[in-house]
């Protein structure tokens, strides 16, 4: 395959947004695994800031069940939104208003699941927080898919194009090293909280932060 003799931010930008860039399969793995653990770090960085003010600004609040700074449905999210807006992202007004329709059903659907099948658990509750208007049984709200809009759009025009210059200006080896690497971190963290924590009984990062001092928004 033909390398871009042009290789500016600016050039690959635009052929991003006209469907007109070429990439490499290596590339297209490398790219969704950053994705995937950028917009975790994403969501986490956002629920520390939002849950501060929620929580009436007097400390800070561990948010989401890993030892790293990385919440799970920030990145499914961000999956399918990119899917679900790949083919109008020339179109900000719809990648906007498509992700709020695809965050808003994640939030209801994974809501009520957790709900339903945990006897009543929530990892997440609207009813008890600010800015809640929109409310739908605690599980979606508008505030929320406002939020998820506008980070939709970060995502479409930053994120994404952010990750596709690196593929582009880093050498393979060093692409995949950085991209599996980070993916791989980050996956063993959930992997271990999700999964082998339970099974075995070992310690997971709630337990951990919570014996440090941190405190959990409840």
């Amino acid at each position: 395959m033909a390398k871009d003799k042009d290789l500016s931010y600016k050039n690959i930008f635009h052929k991003y947004l006209s469907g007109g860039l070429k990439l490499e399969k290596y590339q297209r793995v490398g790219i969704l695994f950053l994705v995937i653990v950028l917009s975790g770090i994403f969501g986490w960085v956002y629920e520390f800031i939002f849950y501060y003010f929620d929580g009436g600004t007097g400390e800070f609040y561990m948010q989401g069940g890993n030892f790293l700074p990385w919440i799970n449905i920030y990145a499914i999210g961000a999956v399918l939104i990119i899917i679900a807006t790949q083919r109008i992202k020339r179109y900000p007004w719809a990648v906007f208003l498509i992700a709020m329709v695809v965050s808003g059903i994640v939030e209801l659907v994974g809501g009520w699941l957790v709900y339903t099948m945990f006897d009543g658990a929530r990892y997440w509750d609207y009813n008890t927080e600010i800015l809640n208007f929109g409310n739908i049984g605690g599980f979606v709200c508008l505030r929320s898919v406002l939020f998820f809009g506008v980070s939709a759009l970060f995502l479409t025009y930053v994120m994404v194009p952010f990750c596709i210059f690196l593929s582009k200006r880093m050498s393979k080896q060093a692409f995949l090293i950085l991209s599996i690497s980070l993916f791989t971190i980050f996956m063993v963290d959930e992997i271990y909280n999700l999964l082998a924590s339970k099974v075995f009984g070992w310690p997971d990062a709630m337990e951990f932060y919570r014996s440090i001092g941190w405190k959990y928004l409840t």
